[in-house]
């Protein structure tokens, strides 16, 4: 006897459910899931990006600030004058005596400390350092003639180093930094996209270009065109060259260890982390303490830093800001390289398309 239609025995593919592994392949084939993804990602970012500058920047408190100490501090009006400041100043001035103000002023001239206190049997004089951190050189500069009228010991303040005219809040530095960050790996995603037949050499050559006439042009923007900032400016310019590059490159990188998700450490690297922590827009000794450190060790704080003393402390650069600059270009320029075979882009028979 034949089998009616409704008796006939299911069999196959169709005579089964889906198992959790046939409905998670078929998630993971859906184009929602990337996009779900992203979602969540950019809604993290934004909050992200929003408590790290808020964290930082927006209650700037002092810590420890660097004072040097000149003349009778262990004088009845110096003990005074100090206790008051570390009061109204709810921190502590990290007193470093020298044994003249000569002394004392090339200690500024290094950065080793954010202000002079000379203590006199006809008062103090307070010394700020604006280039050094307008934020700082306020906050002393208004706690000091606070503290000398509630302790009545004459206060004399001055600052012994200015920001320039068109930067009265010392930020143009900042903003130029945060410019070669921004553009230098968003130049290397626009050339993952639109310039993706490079070849890995070609592809680290046009990322060197790009720093080059972008240093160049943000320079000559600020300082010829709006006249805001006085740089030196071959100086200038080569600092915000291997800014770029080094932002490019680190993209990069991740470019080749990621993919598609190397925005990710990249925005996080140097944007929620690393603008925050540069002093940039707060002096480090006003940031948590933990920030203040970090920053020095990555590339926009290292911009930042190698800026600003090119500008404000000719014949006094340090060597620090750019051994970090170069050994953030170093690594990732080696990474990316040792791992071109996952580069994605190249053309035909170059081996770029190897892991493709």
């Amino acid at each position: 006897m034949s089998e009616t239609p409704d008796q006939s025995p299911a069999h196959g593919a169709h005579g089964r459910s889906p198992s959790t592994a046939d409905r998670w392949a078929s998630i993971k084939r859906s184009p929602f899931l990337p996009a779900f993804v992203l979602v969540l990602i950019l809604a993290a970012a934004a909050a992200l990006f929003a408590g790290s500058y808020t964290y930082s920047m927006a209650n700037p408190t002092p810590h420890h600030i660097p004072t040097a100490v000149v003349g009778q501090a262990g004088s009845p009006e110096g003990k005074r004058f100090i206790g008051g400041m570390e009061k109204a100043l709810n921190a502590s001035l990290e007193l470093r005596p020298y044994d003249s103000e000569g002394a004392a002023r090339r200690a500024v001239d290094e950065q080793e400390v954010f202000a002079v206190l000379a203590v006199r049997p006809a008062g103090v004089r307070l010394d700020v350092t604006g280039a050094s951190g307008s934020s700082v050189a306020q906050l002393l500069a208004e706690s000091g003639t606070k503290v000398g009228k509630a302790t009545g010991v004459p206060v004399q303040v001055r600052d012994v180093k200015p920001l320039q005219p068109g930067d009265p809040r010392g930020l143009a530095l900042f903003y130029i930094s945060l410019a070669a960050v921004i553009i230098g790996f968003v130049g290397a995603i626009q050339l993952s996209v639109h310039a993706s037949a490079l070849n890995p050499a070609e592809r680290i050559a046009f990322t060197a270009f790009y720093a080059l006439l972008g240093g160049f042009t943000i320079a000559a923007t600020v300082d010829w065109l709006l006249g805001a900032v006085r740089l030196p400016f071959v100086e200038s310019w080569l600092i915000l060259a291997l800014t770029m590059f080094t932002s490019g490159m680190v993209f990069s990188m991740f470019n080749v260890l990621l993919r598609r998700w190397a925005m990710i450490p990249t925005w996080g690297l140097m944007v929620l982390l690393g603008n925050p922590s540069s002093g940039g827009a707060v002096s480090w000794p006003l940031l948590p303490s933990l920030l203040g450190h970090i920053g020095r060790w990555l590339p926009p704080g290292a911009s930042v830093t190698a800026q600003h003393t090119a500008v404000y402390y000719g014949g006094h650069q340090h060597l620090f800001p750019f051994a970090v600059l170069g050994a953030w270009a170093l690594v990732s320029s080696a990474v990316f390289w040792f791992w071109r075979h996952r580069h994605p882009g190249g053309r035909p028979g170059s081996g770029a398309h190897a892991a493709h």
